[in-house]
Parts: structure tokens; C-alpha cells; sequence
């Protein structure tokens, strides 16, 4: 079979490695005249790397590349299109798969789930767009494995198969520079519900009617979270079906929202493996992933956090709440598009000593600031160094500097994991300013 490779970053070549395994004949396409691809391989680099497309039997989009820009140019190849997700849903010995989607979250949600699983000894892995290409660990599977994948709208968007459980967290506008519009974006959401039947499971939040909206587009067991039937709060105690599994106070996670997150991976795998010990060890063990609220370290009496992965308001405002200290708040970046009127109300109402603003979005969030009634801003340059230089002539001890952008990072940085690298690098050079 000929098989196109388009794109070929991470995902790109894990499929074609896959691919290759299997004998058929491989043309790697991609944008970058510079990519490096392995010694042998066909290759369709630079402007025309889109050209022709029907040529070939199937076609594997890597998950940043949005069909529309594919089919615009090849419009009789949407039956040849696929995807690595697709692929591993069709090749997969094992239907015990979990899917997660929403806006964020999921890569803290997937990691709770899989690690839940494993506390419960199951056989169980974790892939997706938490950076792990499915089909790499696909030989390692059997039938009695378990899979957590973590699904962003590029990968749902052309979805073909349904998990046996989905988890749709809070959903809320992102990646409309991505997406046609917002109802393209939960379209897209919705497809991995839509194609469930009745003896699969919907986990929407309770508290989200978006979330509860993309979950019932199909015919999956409706069992929420944040509420009864699922995993909730009361009285401090995280509970499901009369059974306590861990005191909010014990959670490692930092800031309320984990509670929700908490929620909904105890709800998903109560489903498989009703265990409340090995929940309650997994919920007060896991302090969570890189950038995600990351402690980084205490300078002069100042704690320092990377929040980089969060890049909306709505994620900014929730790490901003999670902190009662006084706070310093890195914000700004490239434009998806997205209003900071909430975002600004957040910041005036949430104990935040200054705003230090970075990037192409900042004309808009100091206009949303001052509209706010909120006037402690500062510009903090045009490098990460510049705006951290500008937190410490705000910060007191006591202080928490928070790097929690509320856009996307591609106007100074390569994506939002070299944002979070430069903000810890260079906060682990501070010195400590002398008496």
C-alpha cells in the first residue's frame, strides 16, 4: 500500500515507523525543507509538500494539521484520511481504552487515571497528545490491557471510533485559530461521545454545560462527575457511591480545580476497578505534571510557579485563585482570538500585587486590566529574563510570582514548554538579593 506520512514531527514519525514495520511504501510530507528524515526514505519537502495527495492509498495527518487545509487542496481524498489515533483504535487488541477531552486538564486527569489503574493492578498505558504516540506502545498490548488516551480537538476532529469510557472535563473556547469557529471545536469534542452506544460510558462535569452537552451527543451510560452518581465533594471528602476515598486537604495537587480532576479520573475508574485504597494513594502521592502550577523555587521569600500549559483566561484565572498570597502575574502572549474580560475581573478581585505583561496580546489585556478598574501594570519586555527582572521589583517576601500567561507562547517562544523551560532556568539562577 502507498501511504503518505504528513507531517513529520513526533507523531509523524512514530506512524511511519509503525507503518514501515508493516512493508508498505512510505512518502514522508511535510512544510520543513530542513526536516531531517531517516536515509532512504521518499520524501516531499517544503511548498508542495501537499500536492497530489490522491496518489495514494491512505494518508496519515499528524494531529496539528487541520484537515481542512489537506482537503482544500485534495478534495476527493477525505475517505484516504486517517490519523495515528484512528490506526490505533483499529489495531488495538484491547477495547478497554478511556478516552479524556476538554479544554484542560486532561493530561493531569489522563495521569491520574492511568496511575489509579496501575495502583489497582492493571495492565495499563497512556498516550496521545500528553506526548506519547499510542502506536508506540501498541506491541505491548493484549486484551485485558488498559488505555488512557488524552484527546485533543485535532485529534477528534475526524475521529472514527469510540472509547469504551470518555471523560469530557470543562469545556470552554480555545483553538479558534484552529478551528473554523466554536461550534466546529465542540463538534469536534463531541465526536468521540456521538459514536458510543449504550454499553459504553459518558463522564461529563456536573458543573459544565458544555461538558454535559458533548457527552450526551451519543448513546453512552450518562454518569457525571462533581456530583452524584460520580465522585464529588462533601464536606472536604472526596466520596462516590457512599465511599470515601481522600480528604481534599491530603491532595498533593495545588488549587481547587484538581478537585475537579480528582473527580472526574475516580469517577472513570471506579468504573473498572471500585478500589478506594489505591485511589487515595494515587490522589495524595501526585503532585502533578510539568508546568501545570510547578513549583519552581523560593527566592528571597518569594515562591516562583511555572504555569505555563495553561493558555486561556479561563486557565490563568483558575491558577491565579488557587493562590491567597499576594501574587506577581506574568501575562500575555501570541492572540488566539480570546477575550480577557473575566480574566481581568479575576486579577482585580484575586489579590494580584502586579501584572507584568509580555507578548502581541498585551495592548488587549491592559485595556481588559484597566476597564477592570485594575491599574498595577507593568510591561515586562521582550524575553522571559526582561519580565522576570520586572517580578522582582514587585514582588515582597511572602509573594508568589506566577508564570500564567493566559495565551499561547508562539510571539516569543517555540510553544509553551519552552516558555515554562526559560521561566525555571532562569529562576533557578536568581541570587538572593544581599542585605
Amino acid at each position: 500500500m502507498k501511504i503518505a506520512i504528513l507531517g513529520f514531527d513526533t507523531e509523524g514519525r512514530s506512524s511511519y515507523d509503525y507503518f514501515s514495520a508493516l512493508g508498505h511504501e512510505l512518502t514522508i510530507c511535510d512544510r520543513n525543507p530542513e526536516v531531517e528524515v531517516p536515509e532512504g526514505a521518499e520524501a516531499v519537502l517544503g511548498d508542495d509538500y501537499l500536492d497530489d495527495l490522491d496518489r495514494f492509498d491512505l494518508i496519515v495527518r499528524t494531529a496539528g494539521m487541520t484537515p481542512h487545509v489537506i482537503l482544500d487542496k485534495n478534495p476527493g481524498i477525505a475517505t484516504k484520511l486517517t490519523s495515528q489515533v484512528n490506526e490505533f483504535f483499529r489495531a488495538s487488541p484491547t477495547k478497554n481504552i478511556i478516552g479524556v477531552t476538554g479544554t484542560k486538564g486532561k493530561g493531569t486527569t489522563s495521569t491520574l487515571i492511568v496511575k489509579m489503574l496501575e495502583a489497582a493492578g492493571k495492565h495499563a498505558y497512556i498516550g496521545g497528545n500528553i506526548g506519547i504516540p499510542p502506536l508506540t506502545f501498541l506491541p505491548k498490548l493484549h486484551r485485558d490491557s488498559w488505555v488512557v488516551l488524552e484527546l485533543s480537538s485535532f485529534q477528534l476532529i475526524d475521529l472514527q471510533y469510540a472509547p469504551h469510557i470518555g471523560v469530557c472535563l470543562m469545556v470552554v473556547p480555545e483553538h479558534l485559530d484552529w478551528h473554523k469557529d466554536m461550534d466546529e471545536y465542540i463538534a469536534a469534542k463531541s465526536r468521540m461521545f456521538a459514536l458510543q452506544g449504550p454499553g459504553d460510558i459518558a463522564i461529563p462535569f456536573a458543573d459544565n454545560e458544555l461538558s454535559k452537552t458533548i457527552a450526551a451527543s451519543g448513546s453512552g451510560q450518562q454518569i457525571p462527575y462533581f456530583a452524584p452518581p460520580g465522585a464529588f465533594i462533601e464536606r472536604g471528602m472526596i466520596r462516590i457511591d457512599d465511599q470515601d476515598i481522600c480528604r481534599t486537604d491530603e491532595l498533593k495537587l495545588l488549587g481547587n480545580h484538581n478537585w475537579q480532576n480528582a473527580c472526574a479520573a475516580a469517577t472513570a475508574v471506579w468504573q473498572v476497578a471500585p478500589e478506594p485504597k489505591a485511589m487515595h494513594k494515587v490522589l495524595t502521592s501526585f503532585a502533578g505534571l510539568e508546568h501545570r502550577i510547578e513549583f519552581v523555587r523560593e527566592v528571597d521569600s518569594v515562591k516562583y510557579y511555572d504555569d505555563s500549559f495553561g493558555t486561556t483566561p479561563e486557565t490563568a484565572s483558575v491558577a491565579i485563585e488557587s493562590f491567597s498570597e499576594p501574587k506577581v502575574v506574568i501575562l500575555g502572549g501570541s492572540d488566539k482570538g480570546t477575550e480577557f474580560d473575566v480574566l481581568a475581573d479575576t486579577i482585580k478581585r484575586s489579590n494580584v500585587r502586579q501584572a507584568v505583561i509580555i507578548g502581541q496580546t498585551g495592548p488587549k489585556i491592559i485595556s481588559a486590566l484597566e476597564t477592570a478598574g485594575f491599574t498595577a501594570i507593568s510591561l515586562g519586555g521582550n524575553s522571559m529574563e526582561s519580565a522576570l527582572t520586572v517580578c522582582r521589583e514587585f514582588a515582597q517576601p511572602g509573594d508568589v510570582v506566577l508564570l500564567s500567561t493566559g495565551c499561547a507562547s508562539f510571539d516569543m517562544f517555540k510553544n509553551y514548554k519552552d516558555r515554562g523551560e526559560q521561566f525555571k532556568t532562569i529562576v533557578r539562577a536568581l541570587e538572593p538579593a544581599h542585605e
